[in-house]
């Protein structure tokens, strides 16, 4: 799985400002610190959506990247954010579960108006992006 490093922003009485350095334009914002990664995410799927996402720096490139470095001295922090591509494509495949566990997917899916599968791919992402 691919991550970009995002910085992270907070001055206070304002929502967290979420940047990529190594993609320029995209930015987020969150009102508090469990919706950081999920709207980054978003953000970065919705760039990939349109166009090429570039290969991402390492850490410790981005670091020594004099803008980073002097956003960090402001009080910035830096976050990894997971790059969920959307290509379209559907895979099937076949998992095995205790059939307590599919009926309580299977009754959560539903009062959702959702099919397993839906809810399935759902709650990985959520699980990736948190």
């Amino acid at each position: 799985m691919q991550y970009f490093i995002a910085v992270v922003h907070k001055d206070e009485g304002s929502s967290f400002g979420v940047s990529f350095p190594d993609v320029p334009g995209v930015f987020s914002a969150a009102d508090d610190m469990a919706g950081l990664i999920p709207h980054a995410a978003e953000a970065l799927a919705l760039f990939a959506e349109d166009d090429t996402l570039p290969e991402p720096r390492s850490l410790d490139a981005l670091r020594r990247d004099p803008a980073v470095a002097a956003e960090l001295l402001e009080g910035a922090f830096l976050v990894a954010v997971p790059v969920i591509e959307n290509d379209g494509r559907i895979v099937r495949i076949n998992v095995s579960m205790e059939s307590g566990m599919v009926k309580a997917i299977d009754a959560a899916a539903s009062a959702r108006n959702l099919t397993r599968s839906a809810f399935l791919a759902q709650a990985a992402r959520h699980e990736i992006e948190r």
